[in-house]
């Protein structure tokens, strides 16, 4: 099986340079590499130049039109029987492709996705990220775990798909806000058998500061109504967690505050916000002691009870953003 592994690039010669770098120590080597800057100002060529005596590397540069559009353009541009999408911030263990040439022997897939992890090199904040993103205690955890709520979507950081695929369902038809989970859609639609290869695992960066991941989350949170507009079935009660967990901080801060000034009824407040905060404190706790158990660091595990808040904090937000912009007023 030759696999064509497609890489939208946009600013980040760096990370570039490391994901090239992984790939050169893979143990499978029936592979090509087609790197597509798409309108950065700051490219990669001679990275990516530097890479050609030791792996099949083909670089490509076209106007900026987003990411989805990125890996159309090397779809149509790839030689492989089975394309794979990666993100420029991934590393990929050296067994990457041999696990899934394994697996798809076995049990053929015509489109898959993979689960994701910190590696041991990456920040206490990038660590902290990744835990939030996969931990079974926000939202992050259904994506790379053998249990999922609905239909597994594979996410484009780490994702494969079959030529056939590409031959009948066509590439994806969105550049951004969730073109992942529509793409997916489309393929089972199409009749494609679509799962999960556990050891398709790769080391995903995400953002390098909370900063960034605030901004990166809000994104997604939006990205589900995207969904919503081309799919109404799609949007689940799960989807809406993190909207509730922001209104629940909003309505615990005040029912704290009037707690103190409301003279009469402080009582049945007190009580509530007494309840509310030990939920809460419970929460955090959780995180914590899950987080160290995941990590092994306390650092890391506090880190990632604050990254945990923001991930749920700015996808509630972008999520409600959109909701009430694109669903509520659209319907007035």
């Amino acid at each position: 099986m030759f696999f064509s592994i497609i890489i939208p690039l946009y600013n980040r010669p760096q990370e570039i340079d490391e994901l090239l770098d992984s790939l050169t120590h893979q143990t499978y080597s029936s592979f090509e590499v087609l790197v597509i800057e798409d309108g950065s100002t700051h490219d990669a060529r001679q990275i990516v130049n530097g890479y050609r005596e030791r792996i099949d590397v083909h670089y490509y540069v076209k106007p900026n039109a987003g990411q989805g559009f990125a890996r159309n353009f090397g779809f149509e541009r790839a030689k492989g029987d089975y394309f794979i999408i990666f993100d420029s911030d991934c590393l990929i263990p050296s067994d990457y492709l041999a696990n899934v040439v394994a697996f798809l022997t076995k049990t053929w897939l015509d489109a898959y996705g993979g689960p994701d992890a910190a590696h041991e090199s990456f920040t206490p904040v990038q660590k902290a990220i990744s835990y939030a993103m996969t931990s079974p205690f926000t939202t992050g955890g259904i994506r790379g775990n053998r249990k999922h709520l609905g239909q597994f979507h594979p996410r484009s950081f780490n994702m494969g798909v079959s030529r056939a695929v590409w031959e009948q369902v066509g590439g994806f038809k969105l550049t951004r806000l969730g073109e992942d989970i529509e793409y997916s859609i489309r393929i089972q639609a199409s009749g494609f058998h679509i799962g999960l290869i556990h050891d398709a695992m790769v080391f995903h960066k995400r953002r390098t500061d909370f900063n960034q991941f605030y901004r990166q989350l809000h994104f997604f949170g939006r990205a589900r109504i995207n969904i919503y507009k081309y799919f109404p079935g799609e949007l689940k009660l799960v989807h809406f967690f993190p909207a509730v967990f922001v209104l629940f901080l909003i309505v615990l801060s005040l029912l704290n505050v009037w707690r103190f000034t409301a003279g009469v009824t402080a009582i049945a407040l007190g009580w509530l916000a007494v309840a509310g905060n030990a939920l809460l404190g419970g929460y955090t706790v959780l995180l914590f002691v899950h987080a160290f158990i995941k990590t092994g660091y306390v650092r890391v595990a506090l880190l990632s009870v604050i990254a945990s808040f923001i991930q749920l904090g700015a996808y509630g937000l972008g999520f409600m953003q959109d909701f009430f912009k694109r669903v509520v007023l659209a319907r007035d």
